[in-house]
């Protein structure tokens, strides 16, 4: 008795692990927008950092050529971005559990905190769980002086993510002429170097 009593336990338990593997598998990737500009735009013309970014997730990059924040953006082939705020608000339930937003080199410090407020709020209000934002790289001063605002955000927004990607590239060979727009080696390593920070967004 006891033995047919045992063996229906770990047939229960087998049964159970089974359904199991089976639902977690079964379960829908993390869904994840990314807002950009034309920098991180680089990811989009390297498959396999598209690759290391994707891997697990379902990311849905959103990256245009002279986008800003919340202010009209520069002219680009004849047409004008929307802005980082209407993107975020266009997708509106369906932003997904994370924000990733890489905008800035397009425009001054001046209102860029402001921005990063309403961003916030509008990301949050859209059902994201947490924004990852990535800094700038501080090749002139303007870029300077918006990463000290964005690290500022990060102070009075617990829901943020500060993506240091100034520190953490700095000195790295990953980049063009400019030293901003990235080479294949930056774009894979820029695509694992925000991957991780969407994770802790999403904790």
């Amino acid at each position: 008795m006891r033995c047919r009593l045992a063996l229906a336990c770990v047939f229960a338990l087998v049964i159970v692990a089974m359904f199991g593997s089976v639902a977690s598998g079964a379960s829908s990737p993390m869904q994840v927008t990314f807002v950009g500009d034309s920098v991180p735009a680089s990811i989009e013309y390297v498959p396999s950092a598209q690759r290391i970014l994707k891997k697990g997730l379902a990311v849905r990059l959103d990256l245009k050529v002279c986008r800003r924040l919340v202010q009209r953006g520069c002219v680009y082939m004849g047409s004008t971005p929307s802005t980082a705020l209407q993107a975020v608000q266009s997708y509106r339930r369906s932003l997904g559990q994370v924000l990733v937003v890489n905008v800035g080199y397009n425009e001054s410090e001046y209102g860029y905190g402001a921005g990063i407020d309403r961003v916030m709020r509008a990301a949050l209000a859209q059902g994201a769980k947490g924004v990852v934002w990535v800094t700038l790289r501080e090749q002139i001063d303007i870029y300077r002086g918006t990463n000290i605002v964005i690290r500022r955000a990060a102070k009075r927004w617990p829901q943020m993510q500060l993506a240091d990607w100034q520190i953490y590239s700095a000195g790295k060979p990953w980049f063009r002429g400019d030293g901003l727009h990235m080479k294949p080696t930056g774009a894979n390593a820029f695509a694992a170097f925000v991957r991780s920070y969407i994770f802790r967004a999403a904790a």
